[in-house]
């Protein structure tokens, strides 16, 4: 027999980037919130992520701007190789790129614990609940029942005015919203990642996208240079194509990899900038594999009193350093529903006309033409041999592929710096009965 625990009007299920700063913005607004979490306990997960100045101007309104200048770093360029050294584009981000707001390279661990601790210390530690994953919701004439199951397989129920899944890609909300569903969609790409301590490149805060579309190799750094060592934490990924008949194993979503798994696959890349490719990569402690995926855009997110945020909603590939970021907007923009419309099923609805639209998009633009595609058409036009990049394509054509994915993202430079706060100081939200 389940038991009932106390009621929220909000409950959010998940304790993720986008799920704790939804329960920051509730706090901000004067609602109460739950967050429930599946894992017995939060610990910094993961590699490094890129949060773009949209994402930063929001986290800067919760009070977090000193947070990230810790953790992080200020990204201040980004540039595209051929796998043969040939510099591509190459293009100022951030402050340096005329935003109001930076963009930081973080660990994604580091930025969740930093959400969770401010969290604690603001809601207090009853807020966030592990071992609490949700299995089920029932919608109510009064809001949402859900079924909470701890560590140990006992279950709670738990009524609320609102549900939130923002309980990731394999989300159990989705999942009973969407039967039927199914895994995850594998690209045929597979992702090795790592961290790994060493000299930084170039200007110390730059990120690299080197060879094309089958082969592609990242790096940029999550930390300054130690001032004893002089070595930073140097974020990588290493991406390689594979025939979606061959049968790898794919399912298996964080295998710990080795060196010898991949690395003659890069046999030959040199860059000016990087001292020895294979000498970075052997650097790393831990390397982990993951297929990329994602999944086709929903064509609702809402259930009534049921809503999604962040990955459960729109898992895309992380080809436009995006990811993270949007599930920050989407947890601002639901806030904002919420001052508008109260906390009820009307802003659910309003939040979901305003963000599935956009967000669609982007997961379909991510599989064909994300922002780094421009190093497939270099391939694909000289095999990455050049001299001259003029030679290959145009400013312009560089210029406006470029610029229509931050159009799409919406970080467009002009429209973002001109756009009113999502959530104005001081703003309330009533809980609707």
């Amino acid at each position: 027999m389940s038991r009932v625990i106390n009621d929220n009007p909000v409950i959010v299920a998940g304790g993720g980037i986008g799920g704790l700063a939804l329960a920051l913005t509730c706090h901000e607004l004067g609602v109460p919130v739950v967050v429930l979490e599946a894992v017995a306990e939060l610990r910094p997960l993961g590699v490094g992520i890129n949060l773009q100045p949209n994402a930063v101007r929001e986290l800067q309104a919760l009070g977090l701007g000193d947070d990230l200048n810790r953790i992080g770093v200020a990204t201040r360029g980004w540039s595209l190789y051929s796998r043969h050294g040939g510099l591509i584009w190459n293009e100022p981000r951030g402050v340096d790129a005329g935003y109001r707001w930076p963009q930081y390279s973080v660990h994604r661990g580091e930025l969740q614990m930093t959400l969770f601790r401010s969290a604690v210390e603001r809601l207090g530690p009853a807020a966030v609940r592990t071992s609490a994953r949700v299995v089920s919701y029932t919608n109510t004439a009064s809001g949402v029942t859900i079924e909470v199951e701890d560590g140990s397989g006992e279950r709670a129920t738990m009524n609320g005015r609102v549900l939130i899944g923002a309980d990731g890609i394999h989300s159990a909300v989705r999942a009973q919203m969407h039967p039927g569903e199914g895994e995850p969609l594998w690209s045929g790409h597979l992702m090795w990642r790592a961290t790994t301590e060493a000299p930084p490149f170039l200007d110390g805060a730059t990120m690299v996208l080197c060879g094309h579309d089958s082969t592609k190799f990242v790096a940029y750094p999550i930390s300054e240079a130690h001032p004893k060592t002089g070595n930073a934490t140097i974020n990588w990924l290493a991406e390689q194509r594979f025939d979606l008949s061959d049968g790898y194993n794919k399912e298996d979503y964080s295998r710990q990899a080795l060196v010898d798994d991949f690395i003659d696959i890069y046999k030959g890349w040199s860059f000016s900038w990087l001292e020895d490719l294979e000498t970075l990569v052997r650097g790393a402690e831990r390397i982990y594999e993951y297929p990329m995926v994602d999944r086709d855009p929903l064509p609702f997110w809402t259930d009534r009193s049921v809503t999604l945020l962040g990955d459960a909603a729109h898992v895309m590939y992380p080809v436009g350093s995006n990811g993270a970021s949007q599930a920050v907007v989407d947890a601002r923009k639901l806030g904002r529903a919420f001052v508008d419309h109260g906390v009820g099923a009307e802003a659910l609805a309003a939040y979901e006309d305003e963000m599935r639209p956009a967000t669609s998009e982007m997961v379909l633009r991510n599989r064909n033409a994300g922002p780094d595609y421009i190093m497939q058409i270099v391939e694909d036009r000289c095999q990455g041999v050049f001299d001259d990049i003029s030679d290959v394509m145009s400013n312009e054509e560089l210029t406006d592929y470029a610029a229509g994915y931050k159009k799409t993202a919406g970080f467009a430079i002009a429209e973002l710096n001109a756009s009113p706060e999502v959530i104005p100081p001081g703003s309330r939200a009533v809980v609707n009965q």
